[in-house]
C-alpha cells in the first residue's frame, strides 16, 4: 500500500483537483484506491465528485484543559506556557480557556506547579467514508465549526483510514492535505511515502512552493511537483525553486476550459483526458 500526499503551499492551485485526476489514472491502470480528503476545515472533493458525504466511520475527539480556581495560585505559567494563545488572564483574575484556540498539546497542565489543570474529552471531528464505485473509496474529515486548531481533526482523519485500509487493502491512499504549512499539514505529510505539491506559475506560488519543498524535506517525504494551469504565466520561477531542491517537475497541466467546468459541476470522477 503506497501512500502519496497531494500538497502545496499555496491555497487554490488545483490540490483536490489533481488529487481526483490522479485517481481516475490509478482506477484505470486497475488500481484500487482510497482518497482521503484531510482539509478538515472545508472538505471540498466529495462536491467535486458529485458525491455526498457516505457512512460514518469515525468520531475524533480532543482534550481540552479545565481550571480548578480552588487549586489554582493566579501565577501565569499556564498563559506563559500555551504557545496557542488559548488561555487568557486579566490582571488579579483566574485564567480562561479559549477552547477554539487550544491545540490539545497538554502543555498547559504539565507546567501548572499546583495540579490546578485537568483535562475533559470532546468531540471535534468526523470522518466519513463514500463507496465511489468499483475500487474507489472517499474519505472526508470534517472538523467542528469555528475550531482554529484544526491539526488533530486531520491527524485523526488520516489514522481512521489507515486502520480502515486493513479491510480495503488497497493499492495507493491519496490524501488531499489543507494548504500551507502548518499543524494539519505536517500531521498528513509525516508517514507518507511520497508527495506532489502543486503550484502554479506565479510569483506567490513559487514562494509557496519553496516552504512546502522545505517542509517535505525536513520531515524526509520525496516530493515531486506538479504545475498547474502552466500556460498561463512564467514558469521560470518554479524551475529556479524546483532545481534549487533538486526535485522533479512531474507534469505541467495546461489550462483547460473543459476541465473548469467539469470542476464546477461536480464532474471530475467522469473527466479524463
Amino acid at each position: 500500500m503506497e501512500k502519496i500526499c497531494i500538497t502545496g503551499g499555496k491555497g487554490g492551485v488545483g490540490k483536490s483537483m489533481f488529487a481526483i485526476l490522479l485517481a481516475n489514472d490509478l482506477l484505470k491502470k486497475g488500481k484500487k484506491v482510497i482518497l482521503c480528503d484531510c482539509d478538515v476545515e472545508c472538505p471540498n472533493d466529495y462536491l467535486l465528485l458529485g458525491q455526498k458525504l457516505g457512512k460514518l466511520v469515525g468520531q475524533i475527539y480532543s482534550e481540552f484543559p479545565k481550571i480548578d480556581n480552588k487549586k489554582c495560585r493566579k501565577c501565569g505559567i499556564c498563559v506563559k506556557t500555551c504557545l496557542s494563545n488559548a488561555i487568557f488572564q486579566a490582571p488579579e483574575k483566574y485564567p480562561l480557556i479559549i477552547e477554539n484556540l487550544c491545540s490539545g498539546c497538554k502543555a498547559c497542565g504539565i507546567a501548572c506547579p499546583y495540579g490546578a489543570i485537568s483535562f475533559y474529552k470532546k468531540r471535534t471531528g468526523r470522518v466519513f467514508l463514500t463507496k465511489v464505485k468499483k475500487n474507489f473509496w472517499l474519505a472526508t474529515g470534517l472538523a467542528n465549526p469555528g475550531l482554529e486548531e484544526t491539526g488533530l481533526i486531520a491527524a485523526g482523519t488520516k489514522n481512521t483510514i489507515l486502520r480502515l485500509s486493513r479491510k480495503i487493502n488497497p493499492d495507493f491512499i491519496l490524501f488531499d492535505t489543507a494548504a500551507g504549512i502548518h499543524c494539519p499539514v505536517v500531521s498528513v505529510l509525516i508517514g507518507c511515502d511520497s508527495a506532489y505539491c502543486l503550484t502554479e506559475p506565479t510569483p506567490m506560488g513559487a514562494y509557496d512552493l519553496s516552504l512546502i519543498l522545505e517542509l517535505c524535506r525536513k520531515l524526509g517525504v520525496k516530493s515531486k511537483v506538479v504545475i498547474n494551469q502552466a500556460d498561463l504565466g512564467d514558469k521560470a520561477k518554479v524551475y529556479k525553486i524546483a532545481k534549487k531542491f533538486k526535485v522533479k517537475i512531474e507534469k505541467e497541466v495546461p489550462y483547460s476550459k473543459e476541465l473548469a467546468i467539469a470542476y464546477s459541476n461536480g464532474n471530475l470522477l467522469n473527466f479524463w483526458k
